[in-house]
């Protein structure tokens, strides 16, 4: 069933290209059928993998600031901007001692002991392996996970993963054949405390493991116990080491090859010492013992970047892994012994073809050996997003909730680590072998005084580097990096599922910003909310455009246009929208339409007069409109109009206006305000503004915080022509665009630029009602 328009994916136009069947080469466990996402029935293309986006969801949770971590600094100094973060925390767990005490490494080196939110240094993993410690190339490379053996009260034995490189790469060996070029190791190490119970560490280490490397991606990523397990059975003690592809799966069929650890969840006795090595242990339940050509410590395979692994604590106690795609695919794969995940010759329940990496395919028919995943999203990339590039997207695993919030309990609640959005399913939902994924939906977080926020806004910055933690009361934690901030989930709370879209205007919300959906790769980029997914840029200030200041409560970052300098001809105003002389095609809404709206909040915050003319030689000319958003017609040059609402010199009189042009290169009419726009449009203060566009009877209206404005229209006669029969429809072109705070959306002159801030821009198919207009109003002001 096709969903709603609002719920309709971002569009975005993939090129057909030959199929390559490709099939496994290695046994694997019985096989698992595909969901009805991944059809069989050509080798054409799949170009919307998954079609249905996490929904909106009925349910938000409340956050509490936790703890605050000091700023680490990574070895050797970065240079990829994404390390540079305040502190790179990256999980949160509790010592199983009964202490209460928390603990949370930083990939920079340290590793932190939390008590009633005070942090202290436990001890410093970075400065024992100096020089060699290394964490400034790679995202995940340095001190990268700890886990505490669950006898560690009476034994004090704890476990980490780090990253070496420098003289390490010729003074040490791996413990396995290793990938050819090895640029860094992974090493976990066993550290036993002297005494268990003290604040910082003073013990023994010894090496387990090694592993070789090709690239500086995908190593080790997490090394855990099973919680869920108890003393007498069979994987009590047993440590679960979540082992990448080392970057190279994507060329090599590394992750199929049960000789080599890459690409595996490995499972081991840490303190046995049966292996070939001696330092570990090989438990006689690992599905390869003993089998040819196999590792007999693999315990799963066919990963590429296994990021996050948990264990339910409810029913069955299953495994669920949150597995970081290549193309297009983030997934939770519920995991049991001998699984094949088939990367790389599977993306979730797609074929992936190693010479197309810019497409996946449908699954063979009687597809066999491989587990696919129980949820998933995709990419779902900006159209025209180059394929092979980073799209911004990858999953942070998290936990099954079996905490003390009933509205939580049996939902997997995980997220993206880059854009920080927060997802969760019913665990009862997540089954292998069925026909359809598990439904996500996008939680809703508010903070303490009850403001809806969003995790950027906790982050204060667009990339989130969003991680999870939780305690042995199975509450749940939200961890970033991009300030070293820890927050606590304290409680839930019910919410509308759009709560600031009235749900009448929903279906008819062709393109909607808020400007706080961010496309990380490319903060310029304002992703739409809407249905057609039409993008914007912000054009000539960037990010800097956003500013914290939201326009109503759940609001929190709006953006500021405005002319930067007026002295200097030239065009770097400040302004937003897209262009295409060709038309945008996901514009067509507009496209042989009877009606539009365009309704928004706006601040101004320049002067009461339009700005100056940088273009002329007067210094005192100024231009005779200051510009607030519209819709291009389909052969506008960047300044005609299909729809718009400004603010235009009418008859030497500068007045709050609705302008509109039903056909292309046709007359244009205006419906001016009669009261004083200084008076509509106060300075510094938000005013929510609408311009309703019927071009099938000829009229227009203008509202103002959700009711109607008396105004007149200042051209007589009939220039839309729209006398006769009826029904009157648009010219049937694409518009050019959409400009938002001046003229010009593609940056070739400056004009009518509006010293202003605009927040919750909304664009719809239709002429909406006074009734809707003053619902939307109510909505966002006062919850009603």
């Amino acid at each position: 069933m096709s969903k709603p328009r609002w719920l309709q994916k971002r569009h975005r136009t993939i090129a057909l290209a030959a199929a390559a069947a490709l099939v496994a080469t290695l046994p694997a466990t019985p096989a698992s059928a595909g969901p009805t996402n991944a059809p069989n029935s050509s080798n054409a293309p799949i170009t919307d993998p998954i079609p249905e986006d996490p929904t909106p969801a009925t349910l938000g949770l409340v956050v509490e600031e936790f703890a605050t971590f000091p700023k680490s600094e990574p070895v050797p100094a970065p240079t990829d901007q994404r390390l540079v973060r305040h502190a790179r925390i990256n999980y949160l767990g509790e010592v199983p001692d009964g202490s209460g005490r928390l603990y949370v490494p930083d990939l920079n080196g340290k590793l932190y002991l939390v008590e009633d939110g005070v942090n202290h240094d436990y001890l410093d993993v970075g400065a024992t392996f100096a020089p060699d410690f290394w964490s400034g190339r790679g995202l995940g490379s340095g001190f990268g996970f700890v886990t505490f053996h669950p006898k560690f009260a009476e034994n004090g034995k704890f476990y980490t993963t780090h990253t070496e490189a420098g003289a390490a790469l010729t003074s040490k060996t791996p413990d396995f054949t290793t990938q050819p070029n090895t640029v860094v190791h992974s090493v976990i190490t066993e550290w036993t405390a002297t005494d268990p119970a003290a604040d910082t560490f003073s013990g023994t280490r010894r090496e387990v493991m090694r592993i070789g490397f090709a690239t500086y991606i995908h190593a080790i990523q997490q090394i855990d116990f099973n919680p869920t397990a108890k003393p007498r059975d069979d994987d009590y003690g047993l440590l679960y080491i979540a082992v990448g592809d080392g970057g190279i799966g994507v060329n090599t069929d590394e992750p199929q090859n049960l000789g080599t650890p890459q690409g595996k969840i490995l499972r081991v006795d840490p303190l046995g010492t049966n292996s070939t090595t001696g330092r570990w242990g090989i438990p006689k339940k690992n599905p390869f013992v003993k089998k040819a050509g196999a590792l007999d410590e693999i315990y799963a395979y066919g990963m590429r970047d296994p990021h996050r692994f948990s264990w339910d604590p409810g029913t069955n106690n299953r495994m669920f892994l949150g597995h970081i795609g290549e193309h297009a695919i983030e997934a939770v794969y519920e995991v049991r012994a001998g699984d094949n995940l088939g990367w790389s010759v599977r993306e979730g329940a797609f074929v992936f073809d190693k010479n197309d990496r810019c497409n996946l395919y449908p699954l063979p028919k009687n597809d066999r050996g491989y587990v696919y995943p129980v949820a998933a999203y995709d990419h779902d990339p900006p159209a025209g997003w180059p394929c092979t590039s980073d799209s911004g997207h990858a999953i942070s695993g998290g936990f099954v909730y079996r905490g003390n919030l009933p509205a939580l309990r049996g939902k997997y609640v995980f997220g993206d680590l880059v854009e920080g959005r927060v997802f969760y399913t019913e665990a009862n939902q997540m089954r292998r072998n069925k026909e359809k994924l598990a439904k996500l939906h996008q939680l809703h977080i508010f903070d303490q005084a009850g403001n809806r926020v969003n995790t950027q806004d906790l982050a204060g910055d667009g990339r989130v580097d969003l991680r999870f933690g939780t305690d042995t009361d199975g509450e749940l934690y939200l961890l970033s990096k991009a300030n070293g901030k820890i927050w606590k989930v304290t409680d839930t709370r019910r919410v509308k599922a759009n709560p600031d879209v009235h749900p009448s205007i929903e279906r008819s919300l062709a393109a909607y910003y808020d400007f706080e959906t961010i496309f990380p790769p490319d903060r310029g980029l304002e992703l739409d909310k809407g249905y057609s997914g039409t993008n914007i840029r912000l054009v000539n200030g960037g990010p800097e455009m956003r500013v914290k200041d939201g326009a109503y409560p759940g609001s929190n970052t709006s953006i500021q246009t405005k002319q930067v300098n007026p002295t200097v001809a030239g065009n770097d105003d400040w302004k937003a929208g897209i262009f295409n002389e060709n038309g945008v095609p996901t514009l067509n809404a507009f496209n042989r339409t009877k009606g539009t709206t365009v309704m928004g909040w706006f601040k101004l915050t320049g002067p009461h007069s339009p700005a100056l003319n940088s273009n002329t030689a007067n210094p005192d000319d100024r231009y005779n409109a200051i510009g607030l958003a519209g819709i291009l017609t389909g052969d506008s040059d960047g300044h005609g109009v299909r729809a718009l609402l400004e603010l235009i010199n009418v008859n030497g009189e500068l007045r709050l206006v609705a302008l509109g042009r039903r056909l292309d290169g046709g007359a244009s009419q205006t419906f001016a305000a009669s009261e004083d726009w200084r008076t509509l449009m106060p300075q510094n203060e938000w005013v929510h503004l609408t311009a309703t566009f019927d071009f099938d009877k000829g009229t227009m209206a203008l509202y103002r915080n959700g009711e109607k404005i008396d105004g007149f229209y200042t051209a007589s006669g009939d220039p839309w022509q729209v006398a006769g029969e009826g029904p009157h429809y648009t010219t049937a072109t694409d518009p050019r665009g959409i400009k938002i705070g001046g003229s010009y959306p593609q940056d070739t002159r400056e004009q009518n630029p509006c010293d202003c801030r605009m927040d919750a821009l909304m664009f719809l198919d239709r002429v909406v009602t006074p009734s809707e207009v003053r619902a939307q109003y109510r909505l966002v002001t006062t919850g009603s």
